[in-house]
């Protein structure tokens, strides 16, 4: 009777994003350095273990925007492995953040070989589709206050999986404005109108920021 073939140890997807090994490394930055910068060369993709960090973009003209705050469980530097030679944006840590630095190839190598970390990885990708596609609709169409709302509610993670999470990271008024496409004048008068009302609390400086689930409210109502 012929052998069964021995069955091969099972792919740890976390465990492969966790821990050191060929061709990827643990990395950390501190609280506002630049992880990469925009027209850098694409070399490595980075998966977010904990922290958080904001992608900006500057136009030819000098004018900064704020395209996103990602954190834990995102990655960063994905354009590398279809062919993007440079950086399309620039990536800066706005609190502590630790990261696995995993090299080009090496990415490329995972998502062929492995389909479980490849699975992954596509349905992130189109979780990011479905966040951009929200995202314009957000600007064309919704108020700057409910845009404010739901960028909160992101930002703590609403709708992710696990307990959403008090935003440990300290974010100043001018991000926010920055991302929501408004006047810090106007997130200020918001913030304290959502605090009012008991959807968030912090202390001065937006230190402590939780997010309540009743800030859906704001998004939801018409």
């Amino acid at each position: 009777m012929a052998k069964k073939p021995k069955k091969t140890e099972s792919f740890g997807v976390q465990q492969y994003l966790s821990n050191a090994g060929v061709s990827r490394r643990n990395v950390k930055f501190k609280k506002g350095q630049v992880i990469f910068s925009q027209d850098d060369p694409c070399d490595d993709v980075l998966y977010i273990q904990s922290g958080n960090a904001k992608l900006s973009i500057v136009n030819p003209q000098g004018k900064e925007a704020v395209l996103a705050i990602v954190g834990p469980g995102d990655f960063l530097g994905e354009g590398s492995i279809i062919g993007n030679p440079l950086r399309m944006a620039t990536a800066t840590a706005i609190a502590p953040l630790n990261a696995m630095s995993i090299e080009k190839q090496e990415m490329m190598r995972v998502l062929h070989d492995e389909q479980e970390f490849a699975g992954k990885f596509i349905n992130y990708m189109l979780e990011r589709n479905i966040k951009t596609e929200a995202d314009l609709v957000d600007q064309l169409f919704n108020s700057s206050e409910k845009r404010l709302a739901r960028a909160l509610l992101i930002l703590a993670r609403y709708g992710k999986e696990g307990a959403p999470e008090t935003m440990v990271a300290k974010i100043s008024q001018e991000t926010l404005a920055e991302l929501v496409g408004t006047t810090r004048s106007r997130v200020n008068f918001f913030m304290n109108k959502f605090r009012k009302l008991g959807f968030i609390h912090y202390n001065s400086g937006l230190r402590g920021l939780q997010v309540h689930s009743s800030l859906l409210n704001v998004v939801l109502h018409d």
